[in-house]
């Protein structure tokens, strides 16, 4: 029975990636490596050397390259997406975590310890400008209109939302304590916000910058957030309770809660909204999630302290 329901996910995942491969990239905090994992079986198909701690990791528009913020090495790694080759390092200021990319191919790096954003051009390397944040910046997700970026900021308990047309701030939003992980909406007009150490997950308006609610999560220490449109579904991962809860994403009315292992922390949706990954830090593993009956369908093996996730697909 287990055999014939993992040959079945596998299959739905191959055809939802139709002729594209679909492919996991997560980055390994204490290894100082990416794990890729192909999605259609969930063999791990290369472990690639970056620099010191890699964290945050985003993937250019065209699906062509991975981008690795290495903390301790101050850098960005880029990594060619086919080939699996480690194909640029560039400077990304001091101690780059969360990152993020736009439709310029404009690289915004969270500079954790200097409380600032680092923007950088990928197709030179060079660094285009650095802003001011808040304190302790944790990470930075571009709205799907491509018209901001918002950036978390730990210790501060703020939001700052970061003009991508003219790489400047404009404005700020104080949020409960300690937001870490950050999702717009479909339509760009709000964004959801974790706070890990008040254990809320918070709903802003974009346009107006301001937090219109704010609720528990029933877990502690969530992270990060996805969003599945599809089925109107939020997930949220949960560092100390060692699951992802499912909320309606309407109402913010919890629905279920999955365990999946100890520090759940950042999460991939599918292209389809069929799977969710995320990485567990502390089991060395990703495990896979089915949207549909909220229960785990995969583990996979990844290197040391698993921290990042994103997918890419492959022509």
């Amino acid at each position: 029975m287990v055999a014939s329901l993992a040959l079945m996910i596998f299959g739905a995942i191959a055809k939802s990636a139709s002729a594209a491969e679909l492919r996991v990239f997560v980055t390994n905090e204490k290894s100082n490596n990416v794990t890729v994992i192909r999605a259609s079986d969930q063999h791990v198909i290369a472990t690639i050397p970056v620099g010191e701690r890699p964290r945050g990791v985003t993937v250019s528009h065209d699906q062509t390259k991975v981008y690795v913020a290495n903390s301790n090495s101050n850098s960005i790694s880029v990594i060619d997406a086919k080939s699996l080759k480690l194909v640029a390092t560039f400077a990304a200021g001091i101690d780059p975590e969360g990152i993020t990319i736009d439709r310029n191919g404009r690289l915004y790096a969270v500079n954790e310890n200097d409380s600032s954003l680092t923007v950088i051009d990928v197709a030179t390397g060079q660094i285009l400008r650095s802003l001011k944040v808040g304190v302790e910046p944790e990470t930075a997700v571009l709205s799907p209109d491509g018209r901001w970026v918002a950036v978390s900021n730990e210790t501060s308990n703020e939001i700052h939302f970061i003009d991508t047309a003219t790489m400047t701030s404009k404005g700020k939003v104080p949020v409960p304590a300690n937001p870490r992980g950050m999702r717009f909406s479909p339509d760009s007009r709000q964004l959801y916000v974790a706070s890990e150490q008040a254990h809320t997950l918070s709903l802003l308006d974009v346009e107006r910058r301001e937090l219109i609610r704010s609720v528990p999560t029933g877990g502690e220490r969530p992270v990060d957030i996805a969003i599945c449109s599809s089925i109107g579904r939020l997930f949220v991962s949960h560092g100390r309770s060692e699951d992802v809860r499912v909320f309606e994403t309407a109402t913010l009315k919890p629905l279920a809660a999955i365990p999946v292992g100890p520090r759940a922390w950042w999460l991939a949706l599918t292209p389809d909204g069929r799977f969710l990954y995320v990485t567990v830090g502390r089991a060395n593993e990703v495990v896979m999630i089915d949207t549909r009956s909220n229960s785990v369908a995969a583990r996979i093996p990844a290197g040391s302290l698993p921290w990042g996730v994103a997918l890419v697909e492959i022509e």
